[in-house]
């Protein structure tokens, strides 16, 4: 009887196809299954005890989690929207320096280059109650005569998470915004100002429907991020005051490590994932949109 072969390829193949099962497919399926058990950590028999959709109908009832669920929806769309406007700001007075250009693009980056657990640290530090920036800076411009309770206070504690992630993120938005605008062909530009187009007449019909691709994939790329976001809220605010600022993924850690039930958490991850799903596969289709646009007008 003649041995099968294995042929080069797969061999070489193979080494990566068992680090990949073991380090991704693995979890993945174990978590899953978890999802449906009432694992806890301080009690592995309970891995094996088989509950069916339970963990997920009490998610459907758990106030917790769609308070958690609202709260990550309001900072993906506010930290979008700002995001986009101070990205295209910033692309575009980029682009119009004649000197400097390269400089500017450099220290347009910086942000990117901070770890999202360093940003939430230094922005921590620079809302403090008492050694703060921001409060010292208030006080020493007499806007304020008292120190204001940025951490504390519910929804100011979310505005300074939400100015930490808008500070951390806009560069990547007007690195692909400005990426646009320096592949933009010249003449269509000129030819709308020959035309007696105004300034803003000539952005809106014509330099932001070129540019609208790149926005909605730097939009795309920060959907999946503020969606699971975790590490600046973790460092900020832990969640706090009193969960006000107790994002999705805050939660399922929480649930997690703090109260060892992975069962429900994993649950509530995977119930999670639906939300980076529905806001990719908009923004696709959005890009999709303005692709063809752009190929019908251009």
């Amino acid at each position: 009887m003649k041995a099968t072969r294995i042929s080069p390829p797969v061999l070489l193949l193979l080494p990566a196809v068992i680090v990949l099962a073991a380090v991704v497919i693995m979890p993945l399926a174990l978590s899953l299954y978890s999802s449906f058990t009432p694992f806890r950590l301080t009690k592995p028999e309970t891995f094996f005890t088989f509950i069916g959709l339970r963990n997920y109908a009490r998610i459907l009832t758990d106030w917790n989690f769609w308070a958690a669920f609202l709260r990550t929806v309001v900072l993906l769309t506010v930290a979008l929207n700002l995001e986009m406007l101070l990205g295209l700001g910033l692309a575009l007075l980029v682009e119009k320096a004649t000197r400097g250009q390269r400089l500017l693009r450099t220290i347009m980056m910086f942000p990117m280059m901070f770890s999202p657990i360093l940003v939430g640290f230094q922005f921590k530090f620079m809302f403090n109650d008492n050694i703060g920036l921001v409060n010292n800076a208030l006080q020493s411009l007499g806007l304020t005569d008292r120190a204001i309770p940025w951490l504390i206070d519910g929804k100011l504690a979310f505005a300074a998470i939400s100015i930490a992630e808008i500070w951390s993120s806009t560069s990547i938005f007007a690195i692909l915004i400005l990426a646009g605008l320096l592949a933009m062909p010249k003449e269509p530009v000129e030819a709308a100002r020959v035309d007696g187009c105004t300034p803003w007449q000539t952005f809106r019909y014509v330099t932001w429907p070129f540019v609208m691709p790149f926005a909605f994939i730097a939009m795309t790329i920060r959907s999946l991020d503020v969606a699971r976001a975790y590490d600046i809220v973790k460092i900020m605010t832990d969640g706090g005051p009193a969960g006000r600022t107790e994002l999705l993924w805050t939660l399922i850690a929480r649930t997690a490590y703090s109260d060892a039930r992975m069962g429900p958490a994993n649950a509530m991850a995977y119930f999670s994932i639906l939300l980076s799903i529905v806001f990719t596969v908009y923004f696709f289709r959005k890009l999709a949109a303005a692709r063809t646009q752009i190929g019908a007008e251009w």
